[in-house]
């Protein structure tokens, strides 16, 4: 099948702003990956240059193989156990009042890694006092044990990204189950002081129908926030995008979401789950309270 082009509007969109150096210099130089570099997110000039990034912890190698994910895969190394309190000490330098948390899928490790979560939150409540902190973790591997020391370590928004519609699951999400994704977001979704967020991609195949029952069923589990972005294959060797959404697509789906009752809702060609979170988080809190 031919890749369809890349509208002239998207590209327009897609060039990058010039990074900012110095915030990324600092970051390398001690030995810290952001999830905006390892998956070549399209707005990573915009958050750089803003001092906004979302951390990547335990390595940047996962043990998955999904055919959409640009991260390297393939057997990660040791577990760094200063980490955690360097990205406390980084963020405190850079005085950053709201973080985003993520990791690889790390399925080698028997927690699946959720205690160094639970590590690396609390080094950075500590030292920062006043942070929000959001995570978005993997599934690891359905084990709601591991997701209770993620949600004990006072997060204050914990998302897990549901990627794409059922059907498509065996082609795009390796190893993954949807049905495990959406117990994840159910259980985590019972503590009541936390906002649960999930996104997906379009432009793998889906059905407009499949993605509204989608959404029904985020909303079923008590998501609050989703996010809907269009998929960009990072090389050749990734999944082929079958089709590139109309802005007018774009804002369809956010109004369907909406009307399905969501909190908040992201929808364009260059949302990914971490863009604006801070902005998103504020914005439903102030919502809530009202």
């Amino acid at each position: 099948m031919n890749t369809p082009p890349l509208p002239k509007w998207i590209k327009k969109a897609l060039k990058r702003k010039k990074l900012a150096e110095s915030l990324k210099e600092a970051l390398y130089s001690r030995n810290l990956y952001t999830v905006c570099e390892e998956a070549r997110c399209p707005n990573i000039g915009e958050c750089f240059s803003q001092k906004v990034a979302t951390f990547l912890i335990m390595g940047n190698i996962c043990t998955r193989n999904c055919k959409f994910c640009a991260i390297n895969k393939g057997i990660p190394k040791e577990i760094d156990e200063t980490e955690p309190i360097r990205i406390a000490k980084e963020i405190k330098k850079l005085n950053l009042n709201y973080v985003v948390i993520t990791s690889p899928t790390r399925d080698d490790l028997e927690d699946g890694g959720a205690g160094f979560f639970e590590k690396t939150v609390k080094a950075i409540k500590k030292l920062n006092k006043g942070i929000k902190v959001e995570v978005l973790i993997p599934d690891f591997k359905g084990n709601l044990d591991s997701l209770k020391k993620v949600l004990s370590s006072n997060i204050d928004v914990l998302g897990h990204n549901i990627e794409t519609v059922p059907r498509l699951y065996p082609k795009v999400r390796l190893g993954a189950i949807y049905e495990r994704s959406l117990k994840i977001l159910e259980e985590a979704s019972q503590n009541s002081r936390l906002l649960t967020k999930s996104g997906f991609m379009v432009g793998l195949g889906e059905e407009k129908r499949e993605v509204i029952e989608l959404l029904k069923e985020l909303k079923r589990v008590g998501c609050k926030i989703v996010t809907i972005g269009q998929y960009f294959p990072p090389s050749l060797k990734h999944l082929p995008v079958k089709r590139y959404l109309s802005y007018e697509e774009f804002k369809e789906l956010e109004r369907i979401a909406f009307e399905i009752g969501f909190d908040y809702v992201a929808s364009g060609p260059l949302v990914r789950s971490s863009y604006k979170s801070a902005t998103i988080f504020y914005f439903v809190k102030g919502k809530t309270k009202s």
